[in-house]
């Protein structure tokens, strides 16, 4: 099962940008979308790519479902 996640883009390259994805920090490519991005852009992140952008209030609502999705998973756990 593969997921893509929301992230804030901290720093743009030509073709690269590192993202902060929750807290943690990667660099990314970025030719997968339609237009040049800009550092404080929210973008979707699956397999290395920035393959759309999204706005802020549908990107903390998803991380704030995924959080409490690992939250539950890990009071699960023995």
């Amino acid at each position: 099962m593969c997921l893509a996640i929301p992230g804030r883009l901290v720093e743009v390259g030509e073709q690269d940008a590192v993202v902060d994805l929750d807290g943690v920090r990667r660099k990314v490519s970025t030719i997968l979308l339609a237009e040049r991005p800009a550092p404080g852009d929210w973008v979707v992140v699956h397999v290395g790519f920035a393959i759309t952008r999204l706005d802020a209030a549908e990107a903390e609502t998803t991380l704030a479902l995924l959080r409490e999705a690992m939250r539950e998973h890990d009071a699960g756990r023995p």
